[in-house]
């Protein structure tokens, strides 16, 4: 139950961030937050645009966060660590051990709407993108009051969170099904099987990963926000 709260303020949070279209980025030091990364629209801040605009402008109804939310949400959604805590305490399949569920026929993920949850293995895929354009988001973070490199308090937690959801995605079940899951003879493939014996060990830590990075996104769009509508000053250590 309290991981199915957590997963409904981080929901409630990010939509009304997304759709408020200001304080998400700070142009000084080159911080952007992750939840309107990429921002793709003619409508975003002057220099947020790192993959240039080519969607033109957005009316003001749709999210400049349009491009990867739906992706990040997706994978979420359909991760096989929330299912458990989202089928038991939102979807009532089971409530408990032994307990009734309220629905007259189980058919589990064949039919709608849990059959959405098949396609967890193709959000990883597109989440893989994001999270590379998040690294280069956090290589723009170092940007010094000069124009030259710097760092703040705003690089090491925006680099933090890179950190925590490429934990989180490196330890995904269908990374490691990619890396060597479909491999029959692992002698014949010697870096696949390396790969998938880290990513194998990773696994077994993916709920935590997963739990850790929604408070690191949280916290990194919660200060850049701050930074950026001046309600304190970036705390700078080099530059």
């Amino acid at each position: 139950m309290s991981i199915a709260a957590i997963l409904l303020f981080f929901i409630v949070y990010s939509t009304i961030r997304i759709f408020m279209a200001k304080w998400y980025f700070v142009g000084e030091h080159g911080y952007l937050t992750p939840l309107y990364s990429p921002c793709l629209s003619d409508s975003c801040v002057k220099g947020s645009s790192h993959f240039g605009t080519p969607f033109g402008k957005f009316p003001a109804w749709l999210p400049l966060g349009l491009a990867a939310f739906p992706i990040v949400a997706g994978f979420r959604v359909t991760c096989y660590y929330y299912r458990k805590s989202g089928y038991r305490s939102l979807w009532l399949s089971p409530q408990a051990c032994a307990v009734q569920e309220p629905h007259k026929k189980y058919s589990g993920e064949t039919r709608f709407p849990l059959i959405f949850m098949n396609s967890h293995r193709y959000f990883f895929y597109l989440a893989a993108v994001i999270l590379l354009i998040n690294v280069w988001d956090a290589l723009h973070a170092f940007k010094g009051t000069d124009g030259g490199f710097g760092i703040g308090l705003g690089s090491l937690i925006i680099v933090v969170n890179v950190i925590a959801l490429a934990g989180y995605t490196a330890s995904c079940h269908a990374c490691r099904h990619v890396m060597g899951g479909r491999l029959k003879h692992f002698s014949k493939h010697p870096v696949r099987y390396k790969m998938w014996t880290l990513i194998s060990k990773l696994n077994t830590r993916h709920g935590t990963f997963a739990m850790t990075s929604l408070f690191t996104v949280i916290l990194t769009d919660a200060y850049i926000m701050a930074v950026s509508a001046n309600w304190f000053s970036d705390l700078r250590i080099f530059n």
